[in-house]
């Protein structure tokens, strides 16, 4: 057995040892990374090769949107603007037998797609809409599942700081441009039907109805919610139009967000210093995730898994629709157990060169592997929406799962329907020439 082989194993056997022992991810990673490291090159050169990759992973202008996406969802959770999105949602739906879980979707989508986070979403929605679907008649376990699913669209409808990152790991063959403007029609896709497997259970169980909502009040509430909204009518047309980059686009983000939380009072200036602690831990978690993951995703090129990895494929299917439901397959199960960041950092250069030799567009790849990857966020073991929706809506995990069983079809159903037909990612993206 070669030492290029004997390489590879330790590299799997000992990732896979550690997160069974509940090593955190990031140190799993780049622990792994060096034992499989240490086998090719002398220890001193090996430890420094590591944290070389490490430190050029993140020396990169395009991440620095994330700290300033992650600042500015911290600045709306506190800002008192889930509130009006779940008004204004109300006012759009509540009428309709079943109508809280729909505020519940609807809210998930636009809050999600402002602050740009999955958790900020399922957090600050979920604190506000499982007591009030409860009051309602909704059991918990339902309104905890509807959480948790819905929450997800917001990766995909941008500003989403997981497609910043896909557009690093693809080296730069998809555009963060593109991807968010791709993303606009799978996400709100997935919102869709999610909403359609509701409208069955309210009908099957009988779902109370609220009053109509008068367009006055409508009106209302959309006013309330207007300045929360125009926020991705900045961000986004903004950097479709080349006005700014993503990056500038995300500065751009905080100063309006901290602007109008201040407007609306929800916020004052001493609570700052707080929300900035807050960012900067969640910021710094994530770039160790990307600094291990990047120097993993080196050691497979330098090992030339993703050629060994595409060989094997194309040798073994001959059919494209084969080969992609294989791939589809494999991402939602290293979903289960694997962080987003990572994942998407550690297996982008691996699928990437497959897809493409089969005449899939990077772009399109990317919301695929997106929303592989936000079904492992609502599946155990390691789903982390799913553990914080449980605890939003304070039922346990294993509550959850029956009725969130359904609405895993269901987003599995969506991923096969924008894997096979392209158009839905790409009409937009080609529509602007990105």
């Amino acid at each position: 057995m070669s030492i290029e082989v004997i390489s590879i194993l330790v590299l799997f056997v000992s990732f896979f040892i550690l997160l069974i022992l509940k090593v955190p991810v990031a140190y799993s990673i780049g622990i792994a990374t060096a034992l499989s490291l240490l086998l090719n090159i002398d220890n001193l050169p090996g430890i420094t090769t590591i944290a070389q990759r490490m430190t050029t992973g993140i020396d990169s202008f395009a991440l620095l949107a994330i700290p300033f996406f992650v600042l500015a969802g911290e600045i709306m959770k506190r800002g008192g603007i889930a509130n009006r999105l779940i008004n204004f949602a109300k006012s759009l739906v509540a009428s309709m037998p079943g109508g809280l879980a729909y505020v519940n979707v609807l809210a998930s989508m636009l809050f999600g797609a402002i602050s740009g986070s999955a958790i900020a979403a399922t957090s600050a929605i979920g604190s506000i809409m499982t007591d009030r679907m409860e009051e309602e008649g909704y059991p918990r376990e339902f309104s905890a599942s509807v959480n948790i699913t819905s929450s997800t669209t917001g990766l995909l409808i941008p500003p989403s700081n997981i497609l910043i990152v896909y557009a690093l790991a693809s080296g730069g063959t998809a555009s963060v441009a593109a991807l968010f403007v791709a993303g606009y029609f799978p996400g709100i896709l997935l919102g869709v039907a999610i909403m359609a497997y509701i409208a069955f259970v309210a009908s099957a169980k009988k779902f109370t109805k609220g009053t109509r909502t008068p367009f006055s009040l409508i009106w209302t509430y959309f006013r309330k919610a207007f300045f929360s909204l125009l926020l991705l009518v900045i961000v986004v047309g903004g950097i479709v139009a080349g006005v700014f980059t993503a990056t500038e686009a995300s500065a751009i983000a905080v100063l309006y967000a901290t602007v109008l939380a201040l407007i609306y009072g929800d916020v004052r200036v001493k609570d700052f210093p707080n929300i900035l602690l807050t960012s900067a831990k969640t910021t710094a978690v994530v770039m160790f995730l990307i600094c291990t993951s990047m120097a993993m995703s080196w050691l497979f090129s330098f090992e030339g898994i993703p050629e060994l990895i595409s060989g094997f494929l194309l040798e073994q299917f001959s059919n494209k629709i084969v080969i992609f439901l294989v791939i589809n397959l494999v991402l939602l199960v290293i979903g289960t157990f694997m962080d987003m960041t990572p994942a998407v950092l550690i297996f982008t250069p691996i699928f990437l060169p497959v897809v493409v030799a089969l005449g899939m567009d990077p772009v399109h790849f990317g919301i695929v592997l997106v929303l592989n990857l936000c079904i492992g966020l609502c599946t155990p073991p390691v789903g982390t929406i799913l553990f914080v929706g449980s605890g939003i809506a304070n039922v346990s995990v294993s509550q959850v799962i029956k009725p969130l069983i359904p609405f895993l079809l269901i987003m599995v159903l969506v991923l096969l329907i924008i894997t096979y037909i392209p158009q839905i990612s790409m009409w937009l993206p080609s529509l602007f020439e990105l």
